[in-house]
């Protein structure tokens, strides 16, 4: 090989290393630092988000976009100290930005309203919710999907765009939740004569709360029978046990004392005269 042709190459490597050498080194310093630095503050921000019982998934987004943030500061730092000019990484990332925004537009819909979930807290994993005609527990909530187990045993996976707009009905954010019973009863059954019995049958449960009391009141007359709204309190995490045991109790006790439900009543005209349906001999084909 030609000496002369290395001879030219050596002087051009040596001028290349002359010319950035100390920025070069400067940019291994900071590199070296800059990661020093990088790993205190991370561990700094996870202390922190610990410590204020952030949700897992939002203190998982917060610690992976910190080090995104981190690292970008970085290496636009490295290369002002190369002599890259910090529009250029201005320039590239608001190129990457828009061209991950237009590709994730839905996705970036759900991520805004998964963080306003686990930020405010509408509910929490656990809890009783009803969102869009679908009711269940909370199973999971992710940065950009909530999933909800129903009482059938369906998981529902859904949008956090989708939840964080709609109206949310947490059913045990509550401690306490009221059992309303709907009861129905003949024109001539007096409130004087079914209010206690219902009230004892009601009170005889072994966890409905004291207080407030559980009551019974006529709520509607109808066309063929009255109404009656039995009502009692209990922690919101028993409520549906609660409810089927005290329904089964007062049916119970009205059987008890001979109270049957309502035989709905029309009256036939026939000829001028009318009869009651109740009275109407038997139709036989």
């Amino acid at each position: 090989m030609d000496t002369s042709f290395l001879d030219t190459l050596k002087n051009y490597l040596q001028e290349i290393l002359v010319s950035i050498g100390p920025e070069l080194i400067y940019s291994i310093v900071a590199l070296v630092f800059g990661i020093l630095i990088i790993k205190i503050v991370m561990r700094m921000l996870k202390a922190a988000l610990k410590k204020s019982k952030v949700e897992l998934s939002l203190r998982t987004f917060v610690e992976s976009l910190s080090i995104f943030v981190l690292y970008g500061l970085l290496f636009t730092l490295i290369g002002s100290i190369l002599g890259i000019k910090a529009t250029s990484f201005l320039a590239i990332f608001g190129a990457a930005g828009i061209a991950i925004g237009l590709a994730l537009q839905g996705s970036l819909a759900n991520f805004a309203g998964g963080v306003l979930i686990l930020v405010f807290k509408p509910f929490k994993v656990g809890d009783l919710i009803s969102v869009n005609s679908s009711t269940g527990f909370v199973t999971n909530i992710d940065i950009l999907y909530t999933r909800i187990e129903t009482f059938d045993g369906r998981i529902i996976t859904m949008p956090n765009g989708n939840v964080a707009n709609s109206d949310v009905d947490n059913r045990t954010m509550n401690p306490l939740r009221r059992v309303d019973l709907s009861l129905k009863f003949a024109f001539d059954i007096k409130m004087e004569t079914i209010r206690p019995i219902i009230l004892e049958a009601m009170k005889a449960h072994p966890i409905i709360e004291k207080e407030p009391e559980p009551d019974v009141w006529l709520e509607e007359i109808g066309e063929s029978e009255i109404r009656v709204t039995a009502r009692s309190w209990v922690e919101s995490v028993h409520y549906w046990p609660t409810f089927w045991e005290q329904l089964e109790a007062v049916k119970k006790a009205l059987d008890a004392h001979g109270i049957e439900t309502p035989i709905p009543r029309r009256i036939v005209y026939q000829g001028g005269e009318y009869k009651s349906s109740e009275s109407l001999p038997e139709r036989k084909d």
